[in-house]
């Protein structure tokens, strides 16, 4: 057991299945919108990957740093997703796990969501987890707008099947996964969204 969290860390089960299937292969350049501390990076460093991430979070791009010691420092910023300073279309693959769900209001989830999708290459596959209502629409409490408090507690921008649909077209994408949707002992609810980039 030790062995495998040396080689993979707390990856994301969902983000493994995508390396399982082929989606994310070496060679590939990878970034992850939302690193934290690098909980899904793991993996690709250690195979090599040359890997990209932002977080607002300065403590957490310094963990990063540290982790990925052999990479250019710059290749971890700390800025926010919806006004990071990386290029268009660099990137094979984009890692967006638990990050969309702090959006404040349709305008930050919808720049931020554009931040995460515009660094992607033609063909590129975009993951994404999210806070969503799927599967449990009678026990959250609208706060504002699509914000609302979930049994566990927290408050969370929630999506749902038709947005998401909706947001896939708008980009010009095509959904590669149906959408797949956790629901946590009716305390919250969280789906995966993988999408394609048009070529």
């Amino acid at each position: 057991m030790s062995d495998l969290h040396a080689q993979f860390g707390n990856i994301d089960i969902y983000v493994f299945d995508q390396i399982l299937r082929g989606r994310i292969a070496p060679g590939m350049r990878i970034f992850d919108a939302g690193c934290g501390r690098g909980r899904n990076l793991v993996y690709f460093l250690n195979e090599k990957f040359d890997v990209y991430g932002v977080d607002p979070d300065v403590d957490a791009i310094a963990e990063v740093r540290r982790l990925a010691a052999h990479l250019p420092a710059q290749n971890f910023r700390a800025e926010p997703l919806e006004a990071m300073s990386f290029p268009d279309g660099f990137v094979d693959v984009v890692i967006c796990s638990a990050v969309l769900h702090f959006a404040r209001d349709d305008a930050q989830f919808d720049a931020m969501l554009r931040g995460a999708w515009r660094v992607l290459k033609p063909g590129g596959v975009f993951f994404c987890r999210l806070a969503s209502s799927i599967g449990m629409e009678s026990r959250i409490e609208q706060i504002d707008g699509r914000r609302h408090r979930l049994p566990d507690g927290s408050a969370r921008y929630l999506v749902d099947e038709q947005m998401l649909v909706a947001r896939t077209r708008a980009l010009d994408g095509e959904m590669i996964d149906p959408l797949k949707t956790t629901v946590v002992q009716n305390q919250r609810c969280m789906t995966t969204w993988v999408c394609r980039t048009s070529s």
